[in-house]
């Protein structure tokens, strides 16, 4: 319930106190850090770096919205605040998300784009630029060396490739692994690397299937999480992979996995090297 002797600019629109919290960096920070524990004057300056005017100022308007309250010299968000700072950071790293998809959204599907804008705060958004073309790799290689059972769906040169002697050492460690890949890439791993591909058949540890229409982008299974990778056309490296640990995520990514394992086949060794 709102204090009576609170100011409360119940006149104002949404859009206005949203405009309100985003013209000055350090007011979402510092309804933020009240939701955490109460905290002075002194101790929200030193938090933020602004001045003590200016956090007396900003302390005024969130006590005129009832976000937060005063208890002695310390500070407190409300219930309302509490609320308003919850849905300003999620705000803050779905748009956070949509920057870093915002160039390379073209190469990913609309179900793909929706679950990492809805699941931001859990999910790891890794974007190859000009001077870091491999990140997106390296994030791949992370996730590999730290997995026991590994799935992938797709074309997987542009990831395993350049993670071929991790990939290769993990199976003959023992991690488990089931690719399915089209023919024409899985036929292209065979000629060029057979001495690594026999070796890592032999072991047991990997179940190769093939499959002669798979989605246009690539999708990976870690212990933890699942990761969705996209191709760049022109440059046939990875422009993207999303990483998430979220149930929700994993549930879509199992359907669209199955349905796709369903259909495929096993690798015919002789006859793709024939």
């Amino acid at each position: 319930m709102v204090p009576s002797n609170t100011n409360y600019r119940s006149s104002k629109s949404p859009i206005d106190d949203i405009a309100y919290l985003a013209r000055s960096e350090h007011r979402v920070p510092t309804l933020v850090a009240l939701t955490e524990q109460p905290r002075s004057r002194s101790e929200l300056c030193e938090l933020t770096g602004v001045s003590s005017s200016t956090i007396r100022r900003t302390l005024g308007e969130f006590e005129d919205r009832a976000w937060i309250r005063k208890e002695g010299y310390q500070y407190v968000a409300t219930s309302l605040g509490r609320a308003i700072a919850t849905g300003m950071e999620e705000l803050i790293a779905q748009v956070e998300t949509e920057q870093k998809l915002r160039d390379v959204c073209r190469y990913l599907p609309d179900d793909v784009i929706e679950f990492t804008l809805e699941m931001s705060s859990e999910t790891t958004v890794t974007v190859a630029d000009h001077d870091a073309p491999y990140r997106p790799v390296s994030r791949f290689r992370s996730l590999l060396l730290e997995t026991e059972r590994f799935q992938f769906l797709g074309v997987d040169i542009a990831l395993l490739e350049p993670c071929r002697e991790e990939f290769r050492q993990r199976i003959l460690d023992g991690m488990q692994a089931e690719i399915i890949n089209p023919p024409n890439a899985a036929r292209y791993i065979l000629a060029t690397y057979p001495e690594l591909c026999s070796e890592i058949l032999e072991s047991g540890n990997l179940k190769p299937l093939v499959h002669d229409d798979v989605p246009a982008y690539g999708l990976s299974f870690f212990d933890a999480r699942i990761a969705v990778n996209d191709y760049d056309p022109d440059g046939a490296g990875v422009e993207v992979l999303i990483d998430t640990d979220t149930p929700a995520a994993r549930k879509w990514a199992e359907a669209v996995y199955a349905t796709y394992k369903a259909e495929a086949r096993p690798l015919e060794y002789q006859q793709l090297i024939e």
